[in-house]
């Protein structure tokens, strides 16, 4: 039997918008699109976050939902010497604090809020767009390249609430290090 990790984590953001703020708007600007930072999120088993632009498009289902570590935008801030940072300009569907993402790559792991678990597979980095540049600072974009967060898979179906959560992972992760840019890759299981 594999061992689980458990980390305490507090969901700080749950991003809802039914459209796109920055896709294919380089020359019109960033599109005054509802975005609810909501209390708390619906998630149904492959198809995302109910609500959100992702929630049931084909080509997203193995990146609907996108996890980011709160941590990184501050060190992207301290970097830059800019800031702080409005997390909800990143787009990220949740906004942890407490967590290293990267390590969750290719693997499937559960976070867990309010007695309610949801299970997620980290799919792949979430890229960050040059739009960063404009809405947060000049050269974020950049700087946010390894530390974007992840792009999930939802694997169950549950709601995720803002506030105190556990993160159950099936590989070590270290807290200190959840703002520094990763270029890890998913791990390739025999």
């Amino acid at each position: 039997m594999a061992e689980n990790f458990q980390y305490d984590v507090e969901i700080l953001h749950l991003l809802v918008s039914p459209a796109h703020a920055y896709f294919g708007r380089a020359r019109d600007g960033a599109a005054a699109v509802p975005t609810i930072d909501a209390d708390r999120a619906e998630v149904v088993a492959g198809k995302g976050i109910v609500g959100d632009r992702f929630f049931g498009k084909a080509a997203h289902m193995d990146a609907a939902v996108t996890l980011f570590a709160v941590e990184s935008l501050e060190a992207i801030a301290a970097e830059l010497d800019a800031g702080p940072f409005d997390p909800l300009l990143t787009r990220r569907n949740v906004v942890l604090r407490g967590a290293q993402l990267a390590p969750l790559l290719g693997h499937d792991f559960t976070l867990e809020s309010a007695g309610s678990p949801v299970s997620l597979h980290g799919g792949r980095h979430a890229q960050p767009c040059a739009w960063m540049n404009e809405v947060l600072a000049p050269g974020a974009h950049p700087a946010m390249r390894g530390r974007g967060g992840i792009r999930c898979r939802a694997l169950s179906n549950g709601v995720l609430r803002r506030g105190p959560a556990v993160l159950v992972s099936p590989v070590p992760l270290e807290r200190a290090r959840a703002g520094e840019a990763s270029l890890l890759r998913p791990s390739r299981l025999p």
